[in-house]
């Protein structure tokens, strides 16, 4: 058969021993790192820039450049041979340098094959998992293959490690991952990194079983319907900066529903359109004044009827400046705990952030 390349002719030499002796020994992703490494060969180039051009994390890039190194493929303690009577400096840490990837060395395809494992700083995946024990494991085969299909992808080497930290380092039971998995999938997320970030929050919050599991996402899902309700947008989804919203009150804030809606519902009567930043501004300022019940509201509401009846409320004392003469100023509008702000107010902050009302 024969293949023609459709691609342009900006080519990069890949040494034959690479692909003889080391190529079919590494997973998918370390061979993306050095191939991108050596069509940057000339360049000094960061973990980052090497996570983001092939969309893995800065984990996954490290993992590869010490699988290259302990193989003798790679050598990036020192770009160039120290000066005499000079020790060589070690580059940077977040950088791989000039002539990192040398020329094949000959030495055992073993030392490729069964590199020490490796621990990244400050990742979650702490532990290396014990293969071996995995694969004669049936309840793990199992879930694995559950998985693929909740998520629709061939699970790579990386994938079922990362599955297997969860399950045998971290103890999460194979019921808890499976519904993990279809979690992530019920919210099109199919990637590995989320599932595991996802499985990490619920050991932070003691969830155990797939019924707590389950109960908690319900929870969330009843909460942000009704946020969504009363703010008159319940024909669709949140958005990313609404559901960070979302969690914000009721996660940070520790607000129930009665007062998060309350504040939607003041958002809407007064700016006339959902705003997430306008009951953002209510929801902290009532944070702010110690607001834990509804009760709370109400003794605010009644506060602040009495300052008005007495002439104390800030559009008062306004109105009294300018019967003396003095200039006004736009703060005098705003309210004594900032969350009953005016039609100008509201302009002006609309003004500010580009006519953007926080949905999207």
């Amino acid at each position: 058969m024969e293949w023609n390349n459709l691609l342009r002719a900006d080519a990069v030499l890949v040494p034959g021993q690479f692909i003889d002796e080391y190529m079919k020994q590494a997973n998918g992703e370390y061979v993306k790192v050095y191939l991108y490494l050596l069509r940057h060969a000339p360049e000094q180039i960061g973990r980052e820039q090497i996570a983001d051009a092939l969309d893995m994390t800065r984990a996954d890039v490290n993992r590869a450049l010490s699988y290259w190194k302990k193989a003798g493929v790679l050598d990036y303690e020192s770009a160039k041979p120290a000066a005499a009577g000079r020790t060589a400096q070690k580059p940077a840490e977040d950088t791989v340098p000039q002539g990192a990837v040398t020329a094949v060395q000959k030495s055992s395809p073993a030392a490729a094959e069964n590199p020490a494992p490796e621990k990244p700083a400050g990742q979650p995946v702490s532990r290396a998992v014990d293969t071996a024990a995995l694969e004669r494991d049936e309840e793990f085969k199992q879930l694995v293959y559950i998985s693929q299909q909740y998520l629709n992808k061939l699970f790579t080497q990386r994938d079922t490690e990362v599955l297997g930290n969860l399950y045998q380092n971290l103890g999460m039971s194979a019921e808890l991952l499976e519904y993990l998995m279809e979690y992530c999938a019920e919210n099109r997320h199919t990637s590995l990194r989320y599932a595991e970030t996802v499985a990490l929050n619920w050991k932070s919050e003691g969830i155990t079983t797939a019924k707590e599991a389950r109960e908690r996402s319900a929870n969330r899902n009843r909460r942000v319907f009704s946020v969504m309700k009363a703010m008159g947008l319940n024909d669709r989804n949140p958005g990313k900066s609404e559901l960070e919203h979302i969690r914000r009150w009721f996660e940070e804030y520790g607000f129930d529903e009665k007062i998060v809606t309350e504040a939607c519902s003041r958002t809407l009567e007064r700016t006339h359109k959902p705003s997430f930043p306008y009951a953002e501004g209510i929801l902290r300022d009532w944070k702010e004044a110690g607001v834990k019940t509804f009760a709370d509201i109400a003794a605010q509401d009644s506060e602040r009827s009495a300052e008005k009846a007495r002439g104390d409320a800030p559009e008062n004392r306004a109105a009294a400046g300018r019967r003396r003469g003095q200039k006004a100023t736009r703060f005098d509008n705003f309210e004594g705990h900032g969350y009953d702000y005016d039609e100008m107010v509201w302009n002006m902050i609309s003004r500010d952030a580009g006519g953007n009302d926080g949905t999207e």
